[in-house]
């Protein structure tokens, strides 16, 4: 890694089943799983801009991870020109092919509100599970947040109008969001299909059999019928003309993916706002306990863990929990303020990386 965030060099051989980062807060615990999660998946749960990611004096950032088969990944973000991903030291035309050999599966205090925050956090927590299933699904995302911006720029520009052009401009938005949305809804409900059964048995598992936990999918478009791209995308685009009026006057699409709701039930209501600040957090765990199973599963082998302070937000019974289903069958990156909350069974397999290791490799800001 160099010159990522606060960290000038920092060069890691993680030669056992688990990394316990342990220190202080501000040295840059977090900062390092991000660079894995980054490396993995491409996004970051933290910002959405490369330029927060990179040091402020410095031009450009570069992670470089060897998996397993000694495949090589590289990652560089550059303030001018954009990314560039490397695998093997070949330069690839398309960054979602980086995304394959470091899968893995971020949990971090901040995914704590997904229960109680905004509908878009649990889109990106959905899209961030089928991005791992489906890399093609990254490209889908981008064409969709361009043509949303280009629609919504056209009615700024003053809209329909009279003229023939705009209205041929119009139904061309119309043709490709629709079949775009189609794509990204069927995405999205065969992840929450699958998903679901693996985290109704967590919840029970965690709440020792007291609560069930059911993900419902509320698309933002009518989906009416069987599954079936055709009739869908021929249904969405019907909508999207309807909507004109509305759109024109409000100055926003009102169908689409970017409306999607993924409802979280337990025990038939709406956790969001009944479930209890414990209830929450199980219902969390569950979550991210399904997204590992599933990556696992679907992929062939299991991807690696980030736990990114997350056990301080967790009672003792819920930390226990989640240190046991992880068990031994995964690779674990993990940051805590201190080693308290490991068992000595889980140190003993864990290779410990003292804070003080990493302030060697900082920049002062």
């Amino acid at each position: 890694m160099q010159e990522f965030r606060n960290h000038c060099h920092l060069r890691l051989e993680i030669d056992a089943p688990r990394l316990l980062v342990i220190g202080s807060n501000g040295v840059g615990k977090s900062n390092l799983l991000e660079s894995v999660e980054l490396l993995g998946s491409l996004r970051s749960h933290r910002c959405s801009q490369d330029a927060d990611l990179i040091h402020w004096n410095a031009s450009r950032s570069l992670l470089k991870a060897t998996c397993v088969d000694d495949d090589l990944v590289e990652l560089e973000l550059r303030r001018k020109g954009g990314r560039q991903a490397r695998r093997n030291g070949k330069v690839l035309q398309r960054q979602m092919d980086l995304i394959g050999p470091l899968r893995c599966v971020g949990f971090s205090a901040l995914d704590l509100h997904l229960v109680r925050g905004e509908p878009a956090l649990r889109r990106q927590w959905l899209d961030r599970v089928v991005l791992q299933l489906e890399p093609v699904y990254g490209d889908l995302i981008g064409r969709y947040n361009r043509l949303l911006r280009q629609r919504n720029q056209f009615w700024r520009r003053g809209g329909l109008g009279t003229s023939l052009e705009q209205q041929v401009l119009l139904d061309s938005f119309d043709t490709q969001m629709a079949l775009v949305c189609t794509r990204i809804h069927r995405r999205r409900r065969r992840a929450l299909e699958r998903l679901n059964p693996l985290a109704a048995a967590w919840q029970q598992r965690l709440s020792q059999g007291h609560e069930q936990l059911e993900l419902r999918y509320a698309p933002g478009s009518l989906l009416e019928g069987e599954e079936a791209e055709e009739p869908w995308r021929l249904s969405i685009e019907e909508q999207l003309r309807r909507q004109r009026p509305d759109e024109e006057r409000l100055g926003s699409c009102r169908v689409g993916p970017h409306r999607d709701e993924i409802e979280l039930m337990l025990n038939g209501t709406a956790a969001r706002r009944f479930g209890s600040a414990g209830q929450q957090r199980t219902t969390v765990l569950a979550l991210k306990l399904a997204e590992l199973e599933l990556v696992a599963e679907l992929c062939g082998h299991p991807p690696l863990l980030l736990l990114d302070d997350v056990l301080a937000e967790l009672d003792p019974r819920r930390q226990l929990a989640l240190l046991e289903a992880v068990g031994d069958s995964h690779q674990c990156l993990v940051s805590a303020t201190h080693l308290d909350a490991f068992e000595g069974r889980w140190r003993q397999r864990s290779q410990i990386l003292n804070a003080d290791h990493l302030r060697n490799g900082m920049r002062k800001s």
